[in-house]
């Protein structure tokens, strides 16, 4: 069907339509306000079932939204007509936990074996800090949200090891405070912060240098919260070294059908 023609059923839809035109590129915070938008790991089957027990062992940096069958790129489960291969901004493609190419759809590295999971992301519980009054620095600077790599180390499933990579939102201490609260009902977009404040202690030295996304001002007066992040499979693959691998490039994600207040537990 000529993607050009085709009527968006809803804001998702829209913004999926765009991103496959390449009509959008980069950060998807912000995009289609209200829907869930989730991080992507694509690997062989034959290594899809350690990855699964992975994110089974690792809910919080792993929270799975779906798993595909093998060699099958639709995703009918998060939305109409979700095509993985081309419906997220960039991609990152891997060989031996080395990044080889970024690039806009992967039609030309698809293969029969593959299986994708989507995993939950902190923009989800963002709209609902936002509507807190919680104000989301990153989103104000109009950039990607920080990212670390850490020290805590995640639990091991078959071939699966390595850092935690953590996201980080600069607030007050009162806020600090309701944005615990407040994301402690969202365990299926990585729940509450896993820490507070003290970065050294999580091996975070410097805030201004993140591993992946981009620095945020941190003001005086202010702590730095950090909640497990969905880039840790591309932390995982760095040092699990897996021979061939696909991610989501970091803030460039797949915007789905499903309505973030419906991943409230409570």
């Amino acid at each position: 069907m000529n993607q050009s023609k085709m009527t968006p059923i809803n804001p998702a839809h829209a913004a999926r339509l765009q991103i496959r035109a390449g009509e959008i590129r980069g950060n998807t915070a912000g995009l289609a306000p209200g829907y869930v938008q989730g991080n992507l790991m694509i690997l062989p089957k034959d290594l899809a079932h350690d990855f699964l027990l992975f994110c089974q062992r690792n809910p919080q940096p792993c929270p799975i939204l779906a798993v595909s069958e093998p060699g099958n790129p639709m995703l009918p489960a998060l939305g109409h007509d979700i095509d993985i291969r081309t419906d997220i901004p960039s991609y990152r493609v891997w060989k031996d936990g080395v990044m080889v190419s970024e690039q806009s759809e992967i039609g030309d590295v698809w293969r029969d074996d593959l299986v994708s999971f989507l995993l939950g992301c902190s923009f989800s519980f963002e709209q609902a800090l936002t509507e807190a009054g919680i104000p989301m620095r990153h989103i104000e600077q109009g950039c990607n949200v920080p990212m670390y790599r850490t020290s805590i180390q995640t639990e091991p499933a078959g071939v699966f090891h390595g850092p935690m990579v953590v996201s980080m939102r600069p607030m007050k201490p009162a806020d600090a405070i309701r944005a615990v609260q407040v994301t402690s009902r969202f365990p299926r977009v990585h729940g509450a912060p896993v820490h507070i404040g003290l970065p050294e202690q999580i091996g975070v030295q410097d805030l201004q240098r993140p591993d992946f996304g981009d620095a945020v001002a941190v003001k005086e007066g202010e702590l730095p919260v950090f909640w497990a992040c969905g880039v840790t499979p591309q932390s995982v693959a760095m040092a699990a070294r897996p021979p061939f691998c696909i991610t989501h490039s970091p803030g460039s994600m797949l915007i789905t059908d499903l309505l973030n207040h419906r991943l409230a537990s409570f």
